[in-house]
């Protein structure tokens, strides 16, 4: 029994960081800054701190909205991801 559990944990590890790597590939890994998607883990946050660091969230149904943080934003089960700045920003580094 006991060696059924120790399979058992790698094969879900296994098979939980593939369905999380599907939803990235919508991205062109070639774009700058594609790597930067954060996914949001589960489970969600309950609780999140009253600061504001905007992040461009990324919701089940593709579209975007500006969060006040990464915490604020994976509380809502809508959001899968999001990256660091507001939505439609342009960064001039």
């Amino acid at each position: 029994m006991m060696k059924i559990k120790y399979l058992l944990l790698p094969v879900s590890i296994s098979l939980l960081s593939v369905a999380c790597a599907s939803y990235t590939e919508k991205y062109d890994i070639n774009e700058p800054g594609a790597l930067d998607v954060i996914l949001c883990e589960e489970p969600r946050p309950q609780i999140c701190t009253r600061e504001y660091n905007p992040v461009c969230a990324i919701l089940k149904d593709g579209s975007t909205k500006t969060g006040s943080t990464g915490c604020t934003s994976c509380s809502d089960p809508e959001v899968v991801s999001y990256k660091m700045g507001a939505c439609g920003f342009v960064s001039l580094d």
